[in-house]
């Protein structure tokens, strides 16, 4: 699972997987011992548990970056490498 972005101590991935495994468009994001999964399509989180902190922010981001996540999304997809993302700063 590439690293695609990091800021604030939070690491941000995408799978490279097909969409049999992976249905909607989604990021996983990991800060100090915390998961979770969050729509890019619609920033809440999907599954895990995350600090409320730590989730607002990766909320914004997605907002702020959502076209480059639909992107990279598309790519993941396919099996095809991503791209990084800038960070929330």
């Amino acid at each position: 699972m590439p690293l695609i972005s990091s800021f604030y101590g939070v690491l941000i991935y995408m799978y490279f997987m097909g969409t049999k495994q992976h249905n909607s468009p989604h990021i996983h994001a990991m800060y100090q011992g915390s998961e979770a999964v969050f729509s890019i399509e619609t920033t809440e989180m999907l599954d895990g548990k995350f600090p409320i902190r730590q989730t607002r922010l990766v909320q914004a981001w997605i907002e702020l970056r959502r076209e480059e996540l639909i992107a990279d999304w598309s790519l993941a997809i396919q099996g095809q490498p991503v791209e990084r993302v800038e960070p929330l700063r």
